[in-house]
């Protein structure tokens, strides 16, 4: 099985991709600033997904999933500070959180 037949990696770069399209269009300062910690966030769990899966063991591969798990839930963070401060619209909102919730049951 390749990488790209996980369903877990392919649903975490599209979340990292749609969190990508929302800050890129954000003025400077937000962009700046949640922006760039959400995105980072979000990239980092899809990062972190494929590094476990290259790895030759499953404690390696566990380890790296457990960081993914933490980047998943900083991501959150970042997605509940962003409809706090009015950045996204309630749909993007619920959109992202239950791909976000989806994709916690299955990492």
């Amino acid at each position: 099985m390749k990488l790209e037949d996980l369903e877990i990696y392919l649903l975490s770069m599209q979340v990292s991709d749609e969190i990508w399209n929302i800050v890129i269009q954000w003025p400077f300062f937000e962009k700046n600033g949640i922006g760039k910690q959400w995105t980072d966030a979000a990239d980092s769990i899809s990062a972190n997904i494929s590094e476990g899966y290259g790895r030759l063991s499953v404690k390696e591969n566990k380890r790296f999933c457990m960081i993914a798990r933490g980047s998943l839930y900083e991501t959150t963070t970042w997605l509940n500070k962003s409809s706090n401060r009015k950045l996204i619209d309630i749909e993007i909102f619920n959109s992202l959180n239950k791909k976000i919730t989806d994709l916690n049951v299955k990492l």
